[in-house]
């Protein structure tokens, strides 16, 4: 997908949000089913590739332990037009193989928390939220993460800020679209490496080299190159994220 902004060259690209998990596939399934998209296997697992509003999935294979809650606190958020439109969301989900989840959520609170096969949270936007107005049925990528980290993310993606309050930020791509936000402080405290991250693409006018040393010098750490090319960075609150090898 390309979203970058106008005249900004040297930002990178989201490719998608990669998700460990012990059977990539099923996961992968579950998915599609849920956000009736198509499956695109590769060797490293399988991909819901995602539009020019719409961000992307991704499942590769791991066999760690989940350790307590995801890292970043992942949420997928999904939207609804209608009330009786959120039911059948839900419906289609719990069919599909997720589960309930209770997170603290009040009762008076719209939303519906859910969890997929392998236990990771989404919810289900009750209709009428403003936030999420225009965004699309995966309306909202909502990490843990400190303003800072959401300063990175949008000078790293060339995104602008679409919410700044309260230590609580937002981006979004120039042409609208899937949100991510951060909730602010606190974080919670890091148990092992993320579940879930970033994958990222060099723009068509750069290379990933040029990507790296750009990104560490916005406030990444460069961790690790990986046999398959990519190259792993940590963002300013410490959550993993990957360059992909140019192509």
């Amino acid at each position: 997908m390309v979203n970058r902004r106008s005249g900004d060259a040297m930002a990178c690209q989201v490719v998608a949000v990669c998700f460990d998990a012990s059977q990539p596939m099923r996961l992968a399934q579950f998915w599609a089913g849920l956000l009736d998209r198509e499956i695109v296997q590769d060797a490293g697992g399988a991909s819901l590739p995602g539009t020019d509003t719409q961000l992307g999935l991704r499942f590769v294979a791991s066999h760690r332990k989940r350790v307590g809650q995801n890292r970043v606190h992942l949420h997928l958020h999904l939207t609804s037009t209608s009330p009786a439109d959120q039911q059948q969301t839900v419906a289609r989900a719990l069919a599909l193989g997720a589960g309930p989840l209770d997170v603290g959520q009040r009762p008076e609170e719209g939303h519906i928390v859910l969890a997929d096969p392998e236990g990771n949270a989404f919810c289900v936007i009750e209709p009428g939220n403003k936030f999420l107005a225009g965004c699309g049925f995966l309306g909202e990528i909502a990490c843990d993460g400190t303003r800072e980290v959401g300063l990175f993310w949008s000078a790293a993606l060339g995104w602008p800020l679409v919410w700044d309050q309260d230590q609580e930020t937002a981006v979004q791509a120039p042409g609208g679209g899937t949100k991510v936000a951060w909730g602010g402080p606190p974080v919670a405290p890091r148990q092992g490496r993320s579940r879930q991250r970033f994958d990222l693409a060099p723009s068509a006018e750069g290379d990933q080299r040029s990507e790296v040393d750009r990104l560490v010098s916005l406030g990444a750490t460069w961790i690790e190159a990986g046999e398959d090319g990519a190259v792993m960075l940590t963002d300013p609150d410490g959550n993993e994220f990957s360059v992909l090898r140019s192509r």
